[in-house]
């Protein structure tokens, strides 16, 4: 799981434990659906709808969350040099060499 995901996953498991019966069921529909279409921005755009409104409701939780997210504003300076060079603040997957084949 890479960083953003892991990310995700902590900000849920915030949420849910903060919510109520009906609140878990809200929130565990919202993220079957952008699952089950992870290309569909509507379904996403729910997940998100549910976690503001948790946010808003919930200061405790919010304090929570900004003790785990990283600080706005944060500079990165990244540099790359030399041929094939690859720089990012993060990286998966990344491939210089020529005829490469990924496979899984």
């Amino acid at each position: 799981m890479d960083a953003t995901a892991n990310l995700g996953w902590r900000i849920l498991q915030a949420v849910w434990r903060r919510r109520d019966e009906q609140g878990r069921a809200e929130l565990e529909a919202a993220v079957q659906d952008a699952a089950e279409a992870p290309d569909d921005a509507d379904a996403a755009a729910a997940v998100r709808q549910q976690i503001k409104r948790s946010l808003r409701e919930d200061a405790e939780l919010l304090a929570e969350l900004a003790r785990v997210l990283p600080a706005g504003g944060e500079t990165v300076h990244v540099t790359a040099s030399g041929e094939r060079s690859i720089a990012a603040k993060t990286i998966t997957t990344a491939v210089t060499g020529d005829n490469t084949t990924i496979r899984p």
